[in-house]
């Protein structure tokens, strides 16, 4: 026999189901942040910090408004390059954004510790790749 298959399209949502209101606190903290969503975070952070506005930052870094605009809100995933020019424009390197955005991450996420199997497993860095 075949399974009857549905006329109806499936959604596969790309952002984690929001953690619902009712929720006990250990369910919410454990769902991972997005890198994107931190990194425009940390971006929109240190553009209000220096008192500046998004067309003046996106004209510095030859960035369109609304795609500088679309990553401070994490709502588009910047290529390296763009990441680079938004954080020169901002005085930064793109080493500083990185190490910014990997400390917000740290300070949300919780170390979950697993029984090293061998000593080299124990490492606790960070490996971003492209």
């Amino acid at each position: 026999m075949t399974d009857p298959v549905s006329d109806r399209a499936r959604v596969i949502p790309l952002r984690p189901a929001p953690a619902r209101p009712d929720a006990p606190e250990a369910e919410t903290d454990r769902r991972e942040p997005l890198w994107r969503d931190l990194v425009g975070e940390v971006l929109r952070r240190e553009r209000q910090a220096q008192q500046r506005t998004l067309k003046d930052v996106a004209d510095t870094a030859r960035i369109s408004l609304p795609y500088l605009s679309e990553i401070e809100r994490g709502r588009k995933e910047a290529s390296s390059e763009v990441l680079a020019a938004a954080a020169q424009a901002l005085g930064l390197g793109l080493g500083d954004l990185l190490s910014l955005t990997h400390a917000e991450l740290t300070r949300r996420t919780t170390v979950r510790r697993r029984p090293a199997a061998a000593p080299h497993r124990s490492y606790q860095g960070l490996c971003l790749a492209a």
